[in-house]
């Protein structure tokens, strides 16, 4: 199993995770973060006075999957999320030892 965390811009999210539940995966979890990478921010002028955003606002989405959908959520997480334009993300794939469901005691790949 896999833990994939995917860091999006936020009009991104709805095509993200029809994508994912196109291909089964409908369980997740969105937090909506701030961030920079290579991009650094951008200025903005606010009342004549020019400033720096570094921050960007982005979304995380955290989706747990069994091994043999990591490379198909991969490809359609890549696919959706992108703009072809700087700051459209990245994706962090870490195995997961363990998972477990709280209301049922279900372990690993049934609890997903």
């Amino acid at each position: 199993m896999k833990l994939i965390i995917a860091v999006i811009k936020p009009f991104k999210l709805e095509e993200v995770k029809a994508a994912l539940a196109d291909i089964g995966i409908e369980g997740m979890t969105v937090t909506e973060v701030k961030g920079f990478g290579r991009q650094k921010g951008h200025t903005e002028i606010y009342r004549g006075s020019e400033y720096t955003v570094d921050f960007l606002p982005k979304v995380k989405v955290e989706i747990a999957v069994d091994d043999s959908q990591v490379e198909r959520a991969i490809e359609v997480i890549s696919t959706a999320a992108r703009t072809s334009k700087i700051g459209d993300g990245k994706l962090f794939i870490l195995p997961l030892d363990e998972v477990v469901r709280i209301r049922t005691g279900e372990r690993d790949a049934e609890a997903l």
